[in-house]
């Protein structure tokens, strides 16, 4: 039953919405009695009214986050206890897959098989992994001389901010709560203002699990005046955001305006997908279309540069729209739905944007390249393929978060190589060939965080994901994330 359209339309009709603030452990209203409405990309219907916290409201969370972390009330649990109670985080979470999942899908556009078996699984696993990975860092004992001993501890960073995107809001949130939370920390999370309701959900759950008033407050609210007011904020030690890279960059600079708080930022993308002719061109091609079209395009990581060996490049992209053939926009509570709606009426302006400016550069538009069921009042954007592109138009450099892929030729592994890194961008990519040897040469010339060989979307919890160049710094998941929150401590002794 389930998996039917009319059990997640009955479910959604019957949903509780939790709109509040989370601040001290208690859902709460603002200070201000400012709200903000959240719409369902879907259909453009109002979800709900969501407080919009002012930095007043900033104000008070902080002072709660602060106040509980200066009293070790969880940053001086024993490891073991920390991680008792973010495992039993992770199985609530689980225990509401269906409920989480679909708030996501109604407050993102995703489709629900998505949601379902992808973005709660990777949130449980996330929270789960990381709790059970934290009282298994060991510290260190530095080799000194006899009658010295010098110990290097790894300790809580303080108070976090987290500001978290749009697009996978749930996963998002996981990889920036898990470690900070787990490492001791108290942490503010400012959800992105249009997709603010898994947060907010998931917050509750983790009082349930016994996480103490005050680690975890969820404040929604307006990036300029909120996110502003919380990375200029003097009692904010650290600072993780995932987001675009202009804003990154303007956080950044109000880390040096206030007191230096370590800030730690996931940004943008323009990810080159590689392919020589020797490669599995029907495989390549099916993930070439998933690369660029999974998520309707709004994903950091997307393979929008289709790099293909000249000699094959008709043949391939011939392959690929038959592969986009698949990704077929549709109402997201659908489980035979593969694409879901742009988020908003702005996203999806941005996306016929860019498709006007491609075939103002003279790129030849192969397939898509417009907008479907606008009579359901959603923001449904086709897949798009642009051919004939050169590296150096705005379609091929600027990133455009939706379902557009720009496919430019090369004719030898050293301009295949060229042509990725001309990007300010460095986030992720992959190289397509049956040579082991162009593979890792090309793989290992790639200046990106994350490459796959013969994969798209490789990786999990347990390797790092971030970026090179302009795409950001510092990592989310596996244990390199633990270094994010984490400042390390020298004590040395000395015997008399």
């Amino acid at each position: 039953m389930s998996n039917t359209l009319q059990y997640w339309q009955e479910k959604a009709a019957s949903l509780s919405i939790e709109a509040r603030a989370f601040i001290d452990g208690q859902y709460v209203e603002s200070e201000s009695g400012a709200t903000r409405p959240t719409f369902n990309p879907a259909n453009g219907d109002k979800l709900a009214d969501v407080v919009s916290c002012t930095p007043a409201d900033a104000d008070r969370a902080i002072a709660s986050a602060k106040a509980v972390f200066e009293a070790g009330t969880w940053a001086d649990l024993a490891p073991a206890e920390r991680k008792a109670v973010m495992v039993r985080w992770a199985q609530l979470i689980e225990e509401n897959l269906e409920e989480i999942a679909l708030l996501e899908t109604l407050d993102v556009g995703k489709p629900i098989a998505d949601t379902t078996g992808v973005d709660v699984p990777s949130a449980v696993r996330t929270i789960r992994w990381t709790g059970e990975a934290i009282d298994k860092i060991y510290e260190e004992i530095s080799p000194t001389g006899h009658d010295s001993l010098a110990l290097v501890q790894r300790l809580p960073l303080g108070v976090v901010a987290a500001i978290v995107p749009w697009n996978f809001p749930l996963s998002t949130t996981a990889w920036k709560l898990a470690p900070s939370i787990a490492a001791g920390n108290s942490v503010i999370l400012k959800p992105a203002s249009n997709t603010p309701l898994t947060a907010l959900r998931i917050a509750a759950l983790a009082k349930e699990a016994g996480l103490p008033d005050g680690v975890l407050q969820v404040l929604p609210g307006p990036g300029g005046s909120l996110g502003s007011h919380l990375a200029t904020h003097m009692d904010i030690d650290g600072l993780t955001f995932t987001g675009s890279t202009p804003v990154g960059k303007q956080l950044m600079e109000y880390s040096g305006q206030s007191n230096l708080k370590r800030t730690f930022l996931e940004l943008g993308g323009k990810s080159p997908n590689i392919v020589f002719a020797d490669a599995d061109l029907d495989k390549a091609a099916t993930m070439a279309a998933m690369a660029v079209f999974y998520n309707g395009g709004q994903t950091c990581t997307a393979g929008t540069r289709l790099i293909v060996e000249k000699s094959v490049a008709d043949e391939f992209v011939a392959k690929v729209i038959e592969a986009t053939k698949g990704w077929v926009p549709g109402n997201p509570l659908d489980p035979e739905s593969s694409m879901g709606p742009m988020v908003d009426e702005g996203q999806f302006n941005t996306v016929a944007d860019y498709v006007a400016i491609g075939k103002g550069e003279g790129a030849t538009l192969a397939y898509g390249g417009e907008q479907v069921m606008s009579e359901t009042g959603g923001y449904y954007h086709t897949p798009t393929i642009f051919t004939g592109v050169t590296n150096d138009m705005r379609i091929a450099q600027e990133e455009i978060f939706g379902p557009v892929m720009s496919v430019i030729t090369f004719e030898t592994e050293e301009e295949a190589v060229q042509i990725a890194n001309d990007s300010i961008f460095g986030l992720a990519g992959a190289v397509w060939s049956n040579n082991i040897n162009v593979a890792h040469r090309v793989a290992r010339k790639v200046r990106v965080g994350t490459m796959g060989i013969n994969n798209y979307f490789g990786g999990d919890i347990t390797v790092p994901f971030g970026g090179f160049k302009q795409s950001g710094n510092g990592r989310d998941k596996s244990m390199h994330a633990f270094d994010d929150y984490t400042e390390l401590k020298t004590t040395w002794i000395e015997f008399s």
